[in-house]
């Protein structure tokens, strides 16, 4: 808007007129002195323009900018909200990262739907799916038990086939920063670098009741309910060993093989002290 020329009250000097302005700054000559003022926060409590359709246009313009400001103010202190809440959450990480004792059953063994067949590889992630009941009824699950010698083993059954008969689809670690007991969101993110996938005649000689056995019922092949359940760090590596024998392609297998070591000194075994299988399936 131009206020050249355009007559104004300011409580100490009195009356003027606007020489010059522009959008930091107003010049105005009061009588014997020319003063020069930021624009436009001096028009309000100070300063009052003598037009009233130009005032009223002003008034609108102020009072955008102070909705603007207001906007910047909130978004700075969410920003220092969201930075304490970082500081947190960096702080509890290396708490936990140390002071982390093993647990011999932290591995997760995944039931993929069709959907989830494709697209747990294609995004190299799992949703650990919703509470059921009690207070925390439609909320994340979250897995408490997985760390960072933790691994994701993913299994399929579909509606044709036998429980005996799940499959294993691939397995990956999980990502290098994950800790379960901070995972608000249920998302389990792979790790960078270990993550296999099997072809389908691979999966057809890996069979999950193979190695996985429920103590309190040892010739049963029943998973209930559930999208997962917690797995024995062992079997794991067992699978891993097996994988390996079976992938023929130099690429897949050194990287099974290194997928393996490291496993195993992250979860403390060596090939050496590993069981052989010995789930559900070999004890019928």
């Amino acid at each position: 808007m131009n206020l050249i020329n355009k007559k104004v009250t300011h409580k100490q000097f009195g009356e003027g007129s606007i020489v010059k302005h522009n959008d930091s700054s107003v010049e105005i000559h009061f009588g014997s002195e020319t003063k020069l003022f930021v624009f436009p926060d001096v028009f309000g409590k100070h300063l009052k323009l003598h037009d009233k359709s130009d005032a009223k246009i002003l008034d609108e313009i102020i009072q955008k900018q102070e909705m603007e400001q207001k906007e910047i103010e909130l978004k700075k202190e969410e920003d220092k909200k969201l930075q304490r809440k970082k500081l947190v959450l960096r702080w509890e990480h290396e708490k936990l990262m140390k002071h982390h004792k093993l647990h011999p059953e932290s591995q997760m063994v995944f039931w993929c739907d069709k959907e989830e067949q494709s697209s747990s590889f294609a995004d190299w992630k799992v949703f650990s799916g919703e509470i059921k009941s009690g207070v925390n009824k439609g909320k994340p699950s979250k897995p408490v038990r997985l760390h960072q010698n933790s691994a994701v083993l993913l299994t399929r059954r579909d509606s044709s086939m036998s429980e005996k008969d799940r499959q294993i689809l691939g397995v990956y670690m999980v990502n290098e920063n994950f800790i379960g007991k901070l995972c608000e969101d249920g998302e389990i993110p792979a790790h960078s670098k270990y993550r296999l996938q099997l072809t389908e005649q691979e999966s057809n000689q890996l069979l999950f009741w193979e190695y996985y056995v429920n103590e309190n019922s040892p010739e049963k092949t029943s998973w209930n309910t559930g999208k997962y359940r917690y797995f024995n760090n062992s079997w794991l590596a067992q699978i891993l060993l097996d994988i390996i024998s079976l992938k023929t392609d130099p690429e897949e297998k050194e990287l099974a093989q290194q997928f393996f070591d490291h496993f195993c000194k992250m979860n403390q075994l060596t090939a050496q002290e590993l069981p052989k299988r010995n789930g559900a399936l070999m004890r019928i």
